[in-house]
């Protein structure tokens, strides 16, 4: 079977926005993922995908990545170190078994923008924009082999 099959429906365009309008109000990097592959240990693989896509090297070391694995109906939500010495793993917990609610009515854009907009909350309150850090990039959205 065709791996978009299994592909939740998702409005990019809103998911694209949340992204947007987190990251005008942080130094911190954003990114979604969506995994064409199963991945039975999903924090394993968005560690590995965090790393390959250079998300590791950011100066404050304030990346998050939310991988979404819809062949194994599994998802991580994982951010850099300096991220998680401000939160702690309450906070990933909270936030994924929030997003994880709104997946199991099958409400995948909710569920993204949700984890979106809290890591945005809590990038913009830990790793506030300066003007030193320039303007926003592109959005971080992609889908993967």
């Amino acid at each position: 079977m065709h791996w978009r099959l299994y592909m939740p429906k998702i409005e990019h365009e809103r998911v694209l926005g949340a992204i947007r309008a987190a990251e005008a109000k942080t130094s911190g990097e954003i990114r979604v993922l969506i995994a064409r592959h199963k991945a039975p240990d999903p924090v394993a693989a968005a560690q590995g995908y965090f790393n390959r896509l250079g998300m590791a090297k950011s100066p404050h070391r304030n990346g998050v990545l939310i991988f979404l694995a819809p062949l194994s109906r599994r998802f991580a939500v994982i951010g850099d170190s300096g991220v998680h010495e401000k939160c702690g793993d309450v906070f990933w917990t909270e936030l994924a078994g929030a997003m994880g609610e709104r997946f199991r009515r099958k409400a995948f854009t909710e569920g993204l923008v949700h984890g979106i907009e809290r890591a945005g909350e809590l990038l913009a309150k830990t790793f506030p924009r300066s003007p030193e850090d320039g303007p926003a990039g592109t959005p971080g959205a992609s889908e993967v082999d």
